[in-house]
C-alpha cells in the first residue's frame, strides 16, 4: 500500500508531456538554427522591400537626369545612379521582384517534374524505372550553358512576339532553367522511395489492400518530402544565379527591364568610376543566395528525423 500510494503520488506531482504537432516540433528544430533563423528574417526583409518598396520609392526606373549621372549615393540616390542619371535603388526594386519571382517560379518547375520522375521511377520496377534514369542520365551529360544559350537564342523572339518583351523572356528564361534542374531532385526522390516502399507502414498499407497510388500519395511521398524541400532552397539560389548570368552575358531580359543580374551586365565597363553601380545588385545576389542556403540547412535540420534535439 505504501508502494503503491508513493508511485501515484510521483505520478501525480510529475509533469504531463504535451503532445506536439510535428509542424510545432520541426519549427522548434529550425528555430534551434540562428544562421537559419537570421537567414529567413534578411530574406523576408529583402522580398518585403521589392514587392512593397516601389509602392513607397515613387521614382521610375526609366527616369533619365543627365546632370547626375554615375553619382555616388546620397538622400536623394541611396544606391547611387548609372550612366544615365537612373535611380539604382529604384531600379533594384523592380528587378528584384523579376530575379526572386525566376528563382521561386524555376524552383517549382523543377520541383514539379523531378518529383514526378523520381516518384515514377521509384515505384516502378523493371524498364520504366531503367528508361526514366536514362532520361535524367542524358539530361544529367548535357552541357548546360552551351545548351541554354542556343535555346535562348532560338525561341527568345518568337515568345517575345507572343507574349511581350518581359513575359515572353520570363517564360523562356523559366522553362530553360527549371527544365535543366530537374534530375537532382528526381534522383532523390527515387532514392527516398527505394528506401519507404519496404518501410513497415508501407507493408502494412499494403497488406489492407492499398492501391499503389494511395500508397504513393497517402504514405510514401509524404515522408519523402523533407530532403525535396531543403533541396527547394537550394533549386531557387541556383536559379537566381543562373538568370543572373544570363542577363550578365546579355541574353536575359531587355536593357530596359532591369534585374540584379542585368545591373551587374550594365555596370561592367564602369567599375573603376562607379563601383556602387555593380556593388549593390551584387550584395543582393550575394545575400539572396546566402540566405536561402541558410534556410535550406535549417530545413534539412528541422525535417531530419534522426534528430533528437
Amino acid at each position: 500500500m505504501a508502494g503503491s500510494t508513493l508511485a501515484s503520488a510521483i505520478d501525480s506531482a510529475s509533469p504531463r508531456r504535451r503532445s506536439v504537432s510535428p509542424a510545432a516540433e520541426a519549427w522548434r528544430r529550425f528555430r534551434r538554427h540562428k544562421l537559419a533563423v537570421a537567414g529567413l528574417v534578411v530574406l523576408a526583409m529583402m522580398v518585403l522591400m521589392v514587392v512593397f518598396g516601389p509602392l513607397l520609392w515613387k521614382l521610375s526606373i526609366n527616369d533619365i537626369d543627365f546632370t547626375a549621372r554615375l553619382k555616388t549615393p546620397t538622400m536623394a540616390h541611396p544606391f547611387g545612379t548609372d550612366d544615365l542619371g537612373q535611380d539604382i535603388f529604384a531600379r533594384m526594386l523592380y528587378g528584384g521582384r523579376i530575379s526572386l519571382a525566376v528563382g521561386l517560379t524555376a524552383m517549382l518547375m523543377a520541383m514539379l517534374v523531378g518529383v514526378t520522375i523520381g516518384a515514377i521511377a521509384g515505384i516502378s520496377r523493371g524498364a520504366v524505372d531503367a528508361a526514366l534514369m536514362w532520361l535524367t542520365d542524358l539530361f544529367l551529360s548535357l552541357p548546360q550553358l552551351p545548351l541554354l544559350l542556343i535555346l535562348i537564342y532560338l525561341f527568345r523572339e518568337t515568345l517575345k512576339s507572343i507574349f511581350g518583351p518581359e513575359v515572353g523572356v520570363f517564360i523562356l528564361i523559366v522553362l530553360v532553367i527549371g527544365g535543366f534542374r530537374w534530375m537532382p531532385v528526381a534522383r532523390l526522390v527515387r532514392a527516398q522511395f527505394f528506401s519507404l516502399r519496404e518501410k513497415e507502414f508501407v507493408e502494412a498499407a499494403r497488406a489492407l489492400g492499398a492501391s499503389v497510388s494511395r500508397q504513393v500519395v497517402r504514405h510514401i511521398l509524404p515522408n519523402s518530402l523533407g530532403p525535396v524541400i531543403v533541396a527547394g532552397t537550394i533549386e531557387v539560389a541556383a536559379a537566381i544565379i543562373a538568370e543572373s548570368t544570363l542577363s550578365f552575358l546579355g541574353l536575359g531580359f531587355p536593357p530596359d527591364i532591369p534585374t540584379w543580374g542585368r545591373l551587374l551586365y550594365d555596370s561592367k565597363e564602369y567599375l573603376d568610376i562607379a563601383p556602387h553601380w555593380a556593388l549593390f545588385p551584387g550584395t543582393a545576389i550575394f545575400l539572396a543566395v546566402l540566405c536561402i542556403n541558410f534556410v535550406g540547412d535549417g530545413l534539412r535540420d528541422a525535417l531530419d528525423p534522426r534528430r533528437l534535439l
